[in-house]
């Protein structure tokens, strides 16, 4: 079945906000074995939106639009709704209770365009929303499905895996079933030159690869009769992927990232960790620091951004600033080293570099970074040069020094002979 995607919003066409909402419906279709084959954004105007709607309709079977459910006079996107697909508006007693007791909980009174969020398209499937007062709806239109998201990522996100997902699996003939391969330490290009051969054979199931900073993903799809049968399918396939990709799969949980990834290998190895960063800024820590559960492993982080923290908190000698610069590979090792034997870690990883757009020369140009990686008195240091602007080199430095730690970890583990991973 075709899918449509209509985001809409004068504040995303402004370029006042990024649209994250529509890369994630993406992704969630596509796991639902739904093609999508046009995105439009459109903004906050009932002429432009009408025409969208029924241009999104002569050509797929799902419309999906994000945005527009709020209660202000801007938000038109439940009412032109509504009217392309010929449903008259209603007051919704279950939507009218839920807005009062969002408000109540709150102690706020009750606006009176809140109201307008309560009236809903006659003959619909109503979605609720527990993180907001915009119900979303489901318009059956014939064969056809209309879907009303509301707009804020915090709420459409939510609603569409905990009730639209659902609602399709039970429209959709059959069953589609997904599992995913997440690589790091390798390219997109590399990786899709050893799955070529499985790409141009594929029929079911299917590899489609999505590269990521610093990794690539394939997701293996498989179409059956129901679930024991798509599994049957999908198994082959991700046995081969693993053949050939070895120790470069961290995972084949769509649920788990390479942060999780590495806290797990900690954790199962009773291993500690500290990190010492300078132009990564406490980026690194951060995402070790999402994982529930790293207080049982993470001992500290510090930003050494400077040369005097640098010599203060991570034991850099003055004599290393002065000679090889702060962006060397001996200050990285200090760093680690430094951070050692302040934390007493048994796993350090360190980070200095130039991220731009100034501090560049010929011989240290901007996107040069040093890591360096301390595991029990195993130290691998690794010089690296990244492209784009401050924030771009800023988030790649971090994915490879994540994927540097995992493979000194895993280098580590084999070496002792002992190690999960």
């Amino acid at each position: 079945m075709i899918v449509e995607l209509i985001s809409v919003g004068t504040e995303i066409l402004l370029g006042n906000i990024v649209n994250t909402n529509a890369a994630f419906l993406s992704e969630e279709c596509a796991k639902l074995g739904l093609s999508c084959y046009y995105q439009t954004v459109v903004g906050d105007n009932e002429e432009r939106l009408t025409q969208t709607i029924k241009t999104a309709l002569s050509r797929s079977d799902i419309v999906i639009l994000g945005g527009g459910l709020g209660p202000t006079q801007d938000d038109l996107t439940k009412e032109v709704a509504a009217n392309v697909c010929n449903k008259k508006m209603h007051l919704d007693e279950d939507c009218k209770k839920h807005i009062e007791d969002y408000f109540a909980a709150k102690n706020i009174k009750i606006p009176d365009n809140n109201w307008k969020q309560a009236m809903i398209p006659e003959d619909s499937v109503i979605l609720p929303n527990p993180n907001g007062t915009a119900p979303g709806v489901i318009i059956e239109y014939g064969e056809q499905r209309v879907v009303l998201l509301p707009g804020p990522p915090n709420e459409l996100k939510p609603m569409f895996t905990d009730h639209v997902e659902p609602y399709f699996r039970n429209m959709l003939p059959g069953t589609i079933l997904s599992k995913t391969v997440k690589i790091c330490g390798i390219g997109e290009s590399s990786v899709e030159k050893q799955v070529e051969d499985l790409i141009d054979a594929q029929s079911n199931p299917t590899i489609a690869t999505y590269a990521k900073t610093g990794e690539v993903h394939l997701r293996v799809t498989a179409k059956a009769e129901d679930e024991a049968s798509a599994k049957k399918l999908l198994k082959p396939v991700v046995k081969e992927l693993k053949n050939r990709f070895g120790t470069y799969i961290y995972t084949t949980d769509e649920n788990v990232t390479l942060e999780m990834a590495i806290a797990d290998l900690l954790i199962a190895n009773n291993l500690t960790i500290s990190t010492v960063e300078s132009c990564s800024g406490g980026l690194l820590a951060g995402r070790l620091i999402n994982v529930p559960g790293i207080s049982e492993t993470f001992k500290t982080g510090f930003v050494t951004y400077s040369n005097k923290a640098k010599r203060k908190f991570a034991g850099v000698r003055k004599s290393s600033l002065e000679k090889y610069g702060a962006v060397s590979k001996q200050v990285a090792q200090e760093m680690a080293e430094g951070m050692h034997d302040m934390s007493k870690a048994d796993v350090v990883i360190s980070t200095t570099g130039i991220a731009g757009p100034d501090g560049g020369t010929d011989e240290k140009p901007v996107g040069l970074v040093y890591m360096c990686c301390y595991v029990r008195g195993s130290v691998t240091v690794k010089e690296y040069h990244f492209h784009g602007n401050r924030a771009k080199i800023r988030e790649t430095a971090v994915a490879n020094a994540l994927i540097l730690l995992r493979e000194c970890l895993l280098e580590y583990f084999s070496e002792n002979t002992f190690g999960k991973n």
